[in-house]
């Protein structure tokens, strides 16, 4: 039995189509002319539930909910799919544009083939955004030329005004302390250094030997390297006369790497203590014997003799070990430091020649402009005159800028990479692109790293390990920073404030502040952020930490020093 279609049917469905389509295409003609619709696209007149003040062109009431089942076929295309009805939009928007641009290239052949030689055309000033132009080197070339003016009228100007103030011979009796304490306590300090050094290798040989209990060692080595960052503490505050400036900054300077390196020489050496004790429970390692050392056989006949064997522990408890890595440009112990092949005496050379001669240029702008700008902030400082005080920061930040760039230069770059090379230490990773930071937080990831790979390392992640968050774990090493600012200028100077202390917890809210700047603002104002505080914080702290060592120890000199104001 067979069926047949029948074509009226198919046509009467066809019909019902098309006019359900000129009405939904009537309904939307009319709404996209209703005057009181402009401000609302198809969307939103579809989901409207109120059509009180909805008029068409005419003036007529438009009445939504008459017309909901069309609206809605007209918003599913009819039937179709939502992704055939993008397709469709994109295609005659696509369509559209390349007509446009069509009727723009003939009417612009038109143009051209005009008599009058037309010479315009659509374009954008080269400072819109929409024109896409990004050379703007001439610019920067410009503003560093006015630096560079602004740097020299300054300098002129300190020059007619003080005179030649440089003096190598003052630069020497500054470093050596000549003029200043008695004897040399700070050499002797740094010397007696080696008793906690020895001390820290002798635990860490009984711990491993199981001489002495885990326990035990631990509360040993705590102690050792909590004596030992407050040993400078104490003897400058007790026999303070005995040491100059100088060497009682290198003594703080010192002792700080050393508690740096020390907490990390124990704390990799408990690591691998666990992890030796887990793959071998109890068990002594057996003792070679002479034969076998005489034969050289010490290992493995299938190892490679190219490949160098690696130390394994407790194989690295060694004088010749830690004293190498004391000596190391880097905070973080190892077993087997990455190491080069050979001294590049040229490199070598270079770096050396760059730090003798930074080190004076450093020395000479210290005399020149830094020690007259500082001493003149002194009573503005004192009677909060900060119209005046704010003038001396301004004037005092170049030098002390231009100073704090010569000391990184000359620390992270000449100085770190002379000692790498001289111990063919291969990793020369002291410092990223800190410049380009966008925010607060970047900056103190990047511009030093073995301080804040240290960091990472041995405080950040076992905080964090330990339950912490990690909003928890970076307070904690800001506020472990901020001790240790403070530390290696408040024991030196004897004067014990909380500047550099609240200075580094500023930094916390500045980040959040600076990284607000970036998100919303854009990474150019958040690096703007970044160089701002660096600039301005430091010569801040400068002039705080003068006027308060001024008052501490020379109480007389207050009425003196308005000789030197301009």
């Amino acid at each position: 039995m067979t069926t047949t279609k029948d074509p009226k049917g198919k046509g009467g469905t066809e019909t019902q189509e098309k006019s359900n389509g000129g009405m939904a295409g009537g309904i939307m003609k009319r709404l996209r002319r209703s005057a009181s619709a402009t401000e609302h696209n198809l969307s939103s007149l579809r989901n409207r539930k109120s059509t009180q003040n909805l008029f068409d062109q005419h003036g007529n009431p438009i009445d939504l909910r008459q017309y909901r089942k069309v609206l809605d076929k007209d918003e599913n295309g009819n039937g179709t799919s939502n992704g055939n009805s993008e397709k469709k939009m994109r295609y005659r928007r696509t369509q559209s544009v390349t007509r446009a641009e069509e009727i723009s290239t003939k009417e612009e052949k038109q143009r051209k083939a005009q008599p009058g030689r037309p010479i315009h055309r659509p374009r954008d000033s080269l400072f819109s955004w929409s024109s896409g132009f990004t050379n703007f080197s001439g610019l920067v070339n410009w503003g560093f030329l006015l630096l560079c003016i602004g740097g020299l009228r300054l300098g002129l100007e300190n020059l007619l005004k003080y005179g030649i103030r440089i003096n190598p011979l003052d630069w020497f009796f500054f470093l050596s302390g000549r003029n200043e304490g008695e004897g040399h306590n700070a050499l002797i300090l740094i010397t007696y250094s080696l008793v906690h050094i020895s001390l820290c290798l002798a635990v860490e040989k009984g711990l491993a030997m199981e001489i002495i209990s885990e326990a035990l060692g631990m509360f040993i080595q705590i102690v050792n390297i909590i004596v030992l960052v407050c040993l400078p503490v104490v003897i400058i505050h007790l026999k303070g006369h005995a040491f100059s400036l100088m060497g009682a900054m290198t003594v703080c300077f010192y002792y700080s790497v050393l508690f740096l390196k020390l907490w990390s020489y124990v704390q990799t050496n408990m690591w691998c203590r666990q992890t030796y004790y887990q793959k071998n429970p109890r068990e002594r390692r057996p003792s070679i014997t002479l034969a076998e050392l005489k034969n050289g056989h010490l290992g493995d006949g299938d190892d490679d003799e190219a490949i160098p064997k690696l130390v394994q522990y407790p194989d690295n408890l060694s004088y010749r070990d830690l004293l190498y890595f004391l000596c190391a440009p880097t905070l973080c112990y190892e077993l087997n430091f990455p190491k080069t092949t050979r001294v590049r005496k040229r490199f070598l050379l270079k770096r050396l020649m760059e730090v003798i001669i930074g080190v004076n240029m450093v020395m000479a702008l210290f005399q020149q402009w830094i020690i007259p700008s500082v001493r003149n902030s002194l009573i503005p400082f004192s009677n909060m005159d900060v119209a005046l005080a704010t003038e001396r920061l301004l004037k005092l930040a170049l030098p002390n800028h231009l100073c704090w760039l010569c000391f990184f230069y000359l620390m992270f770059h000449s100085f770190l990479n002379a000692a790498g090379e001289m111990l063919n230490f291969a990793d020369r990773n002291f410092y990223c692109d800190w410049w380009n930071a966008n925010n607060i937080d970047t900056f103190w990831r990047t511009w030093n790293m073995p301080v804040h790979r240290w960091c990472v390392r041995h405080l950040y992640i076992p905080v964090v390990q330990m339950g912490y968050s990690s909003r928890q774990a970076s307070t904690i090493v800001f506020l472990f920073s901020a001790f240790f600012h403070e530390y290696l200028v408040s024991v030196p100077l004897q004067t014990y404030k909380i500047w550099a202390f609240l200075g580094m917890m500023g930094q916390i809210p500045l980040s959040a502040i600076s990284k607000y700047v970036e998100r919303n603002l854009g990474p150019r104002m958040g690096n703007i952020i970044v160089w701002a505080s660096i600039i301005l914080g430091q010569p801040l702290c400068i002039m705080m930490y003068y006027h308060d060592y001024v008052v501490t120890h020379f109480q007389n000199s207050l009425n003196s020093t308005t000789d030197y104001q301009s």
